[in-house]
Protein backbone atom coordinates (compact mmCIF):
# COMPACT_ATOMS: atom_id res chain seq x y z
CA UNK A 1 0.00 0.00 0.00
CA UNK A 2 2.69 2.31 0.78
CA UNK A 3 4.06 1.74 -2.92
CA UNK A 4 0.65 2.30 -3.91
CA UNK A 5 0.66 5.69 -2.48
CA UNK A 6 4.08 6.61 -4.19
CA UNK A 7 3.16 5.42 -7.08
CA UNK A 8 -0.43 6.66 -7.92
CA UNK A 9 0.60 10.13 -7.98
CA UNK A 10 3.50 9.76 -9.97
CA UNK A 11 1.36 8.48 -12.59
CA UNK A 12 -1.02 11.41 -12.23
CA UNK A 13 1.86 13.75 -12.58
CA UNK A 14 2.63 12.03 -15.41
CA UNK A 15 -0.66 12.41 -16.73
CA UNK A 16 -0.58 15.66 -16.39
CA UNK A 17 2.76 16.38 -18.05
CA UNK A 18 0.60 14.91 -21.39
CA UNK A 19 -2.65 16.86 -20.41
CA UNK A 20 -3.03 18.63 -23.91
CA UNK A 21 0.22 17.49 -25.64
CA UNK A 22 -2.36 14.35 -26.62
CA UNK A 23 -5.79 13.41 -27.02
CA UNK A 24 -7.43 11.99 -23.25
CA UNK A 25 -8.70 9.02 -24.84
CA UNK A 26 -5.34 8.08 -26.00
CA UNK A 27 -3.59 8.75 -22.72
CA UNK A 28 -7.10 6.08 -21.14
CA UNK A 29 -6.14 3.85 -23.83
CA UNK A 30 -2.77 3.48 -23.01
CA UNK A 31 -2.82 2.95 -19.39
CA UNK A 32 -4.68 -0.12 -19.88
CA UNK A 33 -3.10 -1.18 -23.18
CA UNK A 34 0.40 -1.28 -21.24
CA UNK A 35 -1.77 -2.94 -18.35
CA UNK A 36 -2.62 -5.97 -20.55
CA UNK A 37 0.71 -6.17 -22.59
CA UNK A 38 2.74 -6.33 -19.27
CA UNK A 39 0.74 -8.63 -17.41
CA UNK A 40 -0.79 -10.90 -19.90
CA UNK A 41 3.09 -12.73 -20.63
CA UNK A 42 3.39 -12.58 -16.78
CA UNK A 43 -0.05 -14.50 -16.35
CA UNK A 44 0.87 -16.78 -19.59
CA UNK A 45 4.51 -17.82 -17.75
CA UNK A 46 3.39 -18.68 -14.00
CA UNK A 47 0.00 -20.08 -15.47
CA UNK A 48 -2.40 -18.18 -13.29
CA UNK A 49 -5.71 -18.39 -14.18
CA UNK A 50 -7.40 -16.15 -17.12
CA UNK A 51 -10.85 -17.81 -16.55
CA UNK A 52 -13.53 -15.56 -14.52
CA UNK A 53 -16.63 -16.40 -14.63
CA UNK A 54 -20.22 -15.86 -13.02
CA UNK A 55 -20.81 -13.04 -10.32
CA UNK A 56 -16.88 -12.45 -10.52
CA UNK A 57 -16.70 -11.62 -14.23
CA UNK A 58 -19.74 -9.24 -13.58
CA UNK A 59 -18.02 -7.54 -10.92
CA UNK A 60 -14.74 -7.59 -12.93
CA UNK A 61 -16.20 -5.87 -15.67
CA UNK A 62 -18.23 -3.35 -13.50
CA UNK A 63 -15.05 -2.84 -11.90
CA UNK A 64 -13.27 -2.42 -15.36
CA UNK A 65 -15.57 0.17 -16.39
CA UNK A 66 -15.71 2.45 -12.84
CA UNK A 67 -11.61 2.30 -13.33
CA UNK A 68 -12.23 4.40 -16.97
CA UNK A 69 -14.42 6.64 -15.82
CA UNK A 70 -12.60 7.40 -12.67
CA UNK A 71 -9.11 7.35 -14.51
CA UNK A 72 -10.75 9.67 -17.42
CA UNK A 73 -12.33 12.07 -14.58
CA UNK A 74 -8.84 12.48 -12.78
CA UNK A 75 -6.39 13.03 -16.25
CA UNK A 76 -9.11 15.68 -17.16
CA UNK A 77 -9.12 17.24 -13.52
CA UNK A 78 -5.37 17.45 -13.50
CA UNK A 79 -5.24 19.58 -16.66
CA UNK A 80 -6.73 22.32 -14.66
CA UNK A 81 -6.01 21.64 -10.58
CA UNK A 82 -2.75 21.54 -9.10
CA UNK A 83 -2.06 17.94 -8.36
CA UNK A 84 -2.07 18.26 -4.84
CA UNK A 85 -5.78 19.55 -4.83
CA UNK A 86 -6.84 16.81 -7.39
CA UNK A 87 -5.72 14.15 -4.65
CA UNK A 88 -7.17 15.77 -1.69
CA UNK A 89 -10.32 16.38 -3.18
CA UNK A 90 -10.58 13.01 -4.54
CA UNK A 91 -9.85 11.51 -0.89
CA UNK A 92 -13.57 12.51 -0.28
CA UNK A 93 -13.41 8.74 -0.98
CA UNK A 94 -13.40 7.12 2.55
CA UNK A 95 -16.65 9.92 3.75
CA UNK A 96 -18.60 8.42 0.64
CA UNK A 97 -17.69 4.75 1.42
CA UNK A 98 -18.71 5.33 4.89
CA UNK A 99 -22.35 6.71 3.91
CA UNK A 100 -22.97 3.82 1.15
CA UNK A 101 -21.58 1.28 4.17
CA UNK A 102 -24.51 2.80 6.55
CA UNK A 103 -27.39 3.46 3.50
CA UNK A 104 -26.45 1.10 1.49
CA UNK A 105 -24.86 -2.10 2.58
CA UNK A 106 -27.05 -1.42 6.17
CA UNK A 107 -23.44 -1.34 8.14
CA UNK A 108 -23.60 0.03 11.65
CA UNK A 109 -21.96 3.39 11.61
CA UNK A 110 -22.27 5.85 14.75
CA UNK A 111 -22.84 9.00 15.36
CA UNK A 112 -18.84 10.53 15.84
CA UNK A 113 -18.18 8.92 12.66
CA UNK A 114 -21.27 10.86 11.05
CA UNK A 115 -20.03 13.89 12.62
CA UNK A 116 -15.95 13.32 11.68
CA UNK A 117 -17.62 12.51 7.73
CA UNK A 118 -19.47 16.12 7.92
CA UNK A 119 -16.14 17.64 9.14
CA UNK A 120 -14.21 15.81 6.25
CA UNK A 121 -16.34 17.39 3.83
CA UNK A 122 -16.23 20.82 4.85
CA UNK A 123 -12.78 20.27 4.83
CA UNK A 124 -13.10 18.93 1.10
CA UNK A 125 -15.16 22.04 0.55
CA UNK A 126 -12.24 24.54 1.56
CA UNK A 127 -9.87 22.31 -1.14
CA UNK A 128 -12.85 23.28 -3.53
CA UNK A 129 -13.64 26.80 -3.01
CA UNK A 130 -10.07 28.75 -4.43
CA UNK A 131 -10.11 25.77 -7.11
CA UNK A 132 -13.67 26.57 -8.50
CA UNK A 133 -12.61 30.42 -7.95
CA UNK A 134 -9.75 30.01 -10.11
CA UNK A 135 -11.23 27.20 -12.93
CA UNK A 136 -14.64 27.04 -12.73
CA UNK A 137 -16.31 23.20 -12.92
CA UNK A 138 -13.31 21.18 -13.54
CA UNK A 139 -12.49 21.52 -9.42
CA UNK A 140 -15.46 19.42 -9.11
CA UNK A 141 -14.38 16.22 -10.87
CA UNK A 142 -12.31 14.74 -8.04
CA UNK A 143 -15.94 14.73 -6.40
CA UNK A 144 -16.99 12.33 -9.34
CA UNK A 145 -13.35 10.64 -9.28
CA UNK A 146 -14.23 9.84 -5.50
CA UNK A 147 -17.79 8.57 -5.69
CA UNK A 148 -16.72 6.58 -8.84
CA UNK A 149 -13.21 4.99 -7.09
CA UNK A 150 -15.53 4.28 -3.84
CA UNK A 151 -17.64 1.95 -5.78
CA UNK A 152 -14.42 0.93 -7.29
CA UNK A 153 -13.38 -0.38 -4.08
CA UNK A 154 -15.96 -2.13 -2.72
CA UNK A 155 -15.93 -4.06 -6.31
CA UNK A 156 -12.01 -5.07 -5.57
CA UNK A 157 -12.86 -5.88 -1.74
CA UNK A 158 -14.80 -8.14 -2.95
CA UNK A 159 -13.17 -10.21 -5.31
CA UNK A 160 -9.71 -9.44 -4.51
CA UNK A 161 -9.22 -12.80 -2.09
CA UNK A 162 -11.01 -14.98 -4.80
CA UNK A 163 -8.89 -13.78 -7.60
CA UNK A 164 -4.98 -13.79 -8.24
CA UNK A 165 -3.71 -9.87 -8.29
CA UNK A 166 -1.74 -10.27 -11.22
CA UNK A 167 -4.95 -12.04 -13.54
CA UNK A 168 -7.30 -9.50 -12.13
CA UNK A 169 -5.24 -6.48 -13.68
CA UNK A 170 -4.16 -8.35 -17.00
CA UNK A 171 -8.18 -9.70 -17.44
CA UNK A 172 -9.13 -5.63 -15.96
CA UNK A 173 -6.89 -4.42 -18.58
CA UNK A 174 -7.82 -6.64 -21.92
CA UNK A 175 -11.42 -5.98 -21.53
CA UNK A 176 -10.72 -1.72 -21.12
CA UNK A 177 -8.70 -2.30 -24.30
CA UNK A 178 -11.23 -4.13 -25.97
CA UNK A 179 -13.56 -1.93 -24.82
CA UNK A 180 -11.56 1.84 -25.80
CA UNK A 181 -10.03 0.66 -29.01
CA UNK A 182 -13.15 0.68 -31.53
CA UNK A 183 -14.31 3.77 -29.53
CA UNK A 184 -10.81 5.55 -30.29
CA UNK A 185 -11.29 4.11 -34.12
CA UNK A 186 -15.08 5.66 -34.34
CA UNK A 187 -14.08 8.44 -32.53
CA UNK A 188 -10.95 9.41 -34.90
CA UNK A 189 -13.47 8.72 -38.12
CA UNK A 190 -15.84 11.09 -37.00
CA UNK A 191 -13.21 13.25 -34.75
CA UNK A 192 -14.73 13.58 -31.83
CA UNK A 193 -12.66 15.84 -29.47
CA UNK A 194 -10.81 13.76 -26.76
CA UNK A 195 -11.15 10.49 -28.66
CA UNK A 196 -8.51 10.95 -32.14
CA UNK A 197 -5.56 9.42 -32.15
CA UNK A 198 -2.49 11.07 -32.87
CA UNK A 199 1.31 10.70 -33.31
CA UNK A 200 3.80 11.86 -29.92
CA UNK A 201 7.06 12.91 -30.32
CA UNK A 202 9.64 10.24 -28.86
CA UNK A 203 9.12 12.24 -25.22
CA UNK A 204 5.71 11.86 -25.52
CA UNK A 205 5.82 8.16 -26.41
CA UNK A 206 7.93 7.20 -23.68
CA UNK A 207 5.70 9.64 -21.25
CA UNK A 208 2.95 7.49 -22.46
CA UNK A 209 4.74 4.34 -21.67
CA UNK A 210 5.40 5.52 -18.34
CA UNK A 211 1.94 6.01 -17.86
CA UNK A 212 1.29 2.61 -18.70
CA UNK A 213 3.54 0.80 -16.67
CA UNK A 214 3.33 3.01 -13.41
CA UNK A 215 -0.69 3.19 -13.37
CA UNK A 216 -0.40 -1.08 -13.69
CA UNK A 217 2.44 -1.42 -11.02
CA UNK A 218 0.27 1.05 -8.74
CA UNK A 219 -3.47 -0.42 -8.95
CA UNK A 220 -1.30 -4.16 -9.04
CA UNK A 221 0.22 -3.22 -5.42
CA UNK A 222 -3.12 -1.87 -4.42
CA UNK A 223 -5.01 -5.29 -5.00
CA UNK A 224 -2.12 -7.45 -3.82
CA UNK A 225 -2.54 -5.17 -0.53
CA UNK A 226 -6.26 -5.75 -0.11
CA UNK A 227 -5.89 -9.36 -0.75
CA UNK A 228 -3.08 -10.21 2.29
CA UNK A 229 -4.46 -7.26 4.46
CA UNK A 230 -7.14 -6.29 6.50
CA UNK A 231 -8.79 -2.67 5.10
CA UNK A 232 -8.36 -1.85 8.92
CA UNK A 233 -4.64 -1.97 8.75
CA UNK A 234 -4.10 -0.26 5.43
CA UNK A 235 -6.74 2.58 5.29
CA UNK A 236 -4.72 4.76 7.36
CA UNK A 237 -1.66 4.43 4.98
CA UNK A 238 -3.40 5.36 1.97
CA UNK A 239 -3.59 9.16 3.41
CA UNK A 240 0.17 9.00 2.86
CA UNK A 241 -1.09 9.95 -1.08
CA UNK A 242 -1.69 13.29 0.22
CA UNK A 243 1.89 14.82 1.17
CA UNK A 244 3.21 12.27 -1.27
CA UNK A 245 1.34 13.79 -4.19
CA UNK A 246 2.17 17.50 -2.65
CA UNK A 247 6.25 16.61 -3.09
CA UNK A 248 5.59 15.53 -6.35
CA UNK A 249 3.61 18.10 -7.51
CA UNK A 250 5.92 20.66 -6.05
CA UNK A 251 8.94 19.01 -7.35
CA UNK A 252 7.69 18.65 -11.13
CA UNK A 253 5.70 21.57 -11.19
CA UNK A 254 6.05 23.60 -8.45
CA UNK A 255 2.73 23.59 -7.29
CA UNK A 256 1.73 24.36 -3.82
CA UNK A 257 -2.46 24.19 -2.15
CA UNK A 258 -2.68 27.79 -1.22
CA UNK A 259 -3.53 28.46 2.28
CA UNK A 260 -7.32 28.13 2.86
CA UNK A 261 -6.44 24.96 0.59
CA UNK A 262 -3.91 23.83 3.22
CA UNK A 263 -6.37 24.27 5.49
CA UNK A 264 -8.67 22.19 4.10
CA UNK A 265 -5.94 19.13 3.31
CA UNK A 266 -5.65 19.13 7.08
CA UNK A 267 -9.09 18.90 8.00
CA UNK A 268 -9.94 16.66 5.56
CA UNK A 269 -6.48 14.18 6.71
CA UNK A 270 -7.89 14.60 10.41
CA UNK A 271 -11.43 13.26 9.43
CA UNK A 272 -10.55 10.30 7.55
CA UNK A 273 -7.93 8.98 9.65
CA UNK A 274 -10.44 9.87 13.04
CA UNK A 275 -12.97 7.69 11.20
CA UNK A 276 -10.47 5.08 10.48
CA UNK A 277 -9.32 4.94 14.19
CA UNK A 278 -13.12 5.07 15.50
CA UNK A 279 -13.75 2.31 12.78
CA UNK A 280 -10.95 0.05 14.40
CA UNK A 281 -11.92 0.61 17.70
CA UNK A 282 -15.64 -0.42 17.54
CA UNK A 283 -14.11 -3.70 15.69
CA UNK A 284 -11.75 -4.08 18.59
CA UNK A 285 -14.84 -3.75 21.24
CA UNK A 286 -17.03 -6.23 18.84
CA UNK A 287 -14.71 -8.82 18.89
CA UNK A 288 -13.49 -8.47 22.79
CA UNK A 289 -17.68 -8.61 23.55
CA UNK A 290 -17.78 -11.75 21.64
CA UNK A 291 -14.77 -13.44 23.22
CA UNK A 292 -16.64 -12.94 26.40
CA UNK A 293 -19.91 -14.08 25.37
CA UNK A 294 -20.85 -17.35 27.16
CA UNK A 295 -21.36 -20.90 25.38
CA UNK A 296 -24.49 -21.52 25.41
CA UNK A 297 -25.82 -24.53 27.84
CA UNK A 298 -26.43 -28.00 25.91
CA UNK A 299 -30.07 -28.73 24.86
CA UNK A 300 -31.67 -31.26 26.86
CA UNK A 301 -31.87 -34.56 25.63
Amino acid sequence: MLGFCLAAPLGDALAKLLYGALPLGMLILARFLFQAVILAPMVTATHRPWRVRGRVLRLVVWRTVLHILGIGMMFTALGYLPLADAVAIAFVMPFIMLLLGKYVLNEQVGPRRLIACVVGFIGTLLVIQPSFAAVGWPAMLPLGVAVVFALFMLATRQIAKETDPISLQAVSGTIATVALLPLMVIGHLLEWPGLQFAIPTAEEAWLVVAIGSVGTLAHLMMTWSLRYAPSTTLAPMQYLEIPFATAIGWLIFTDLPNGLAAIGILITLAAGLYIILREQATQRMQRSALQQTPPAPPAAE
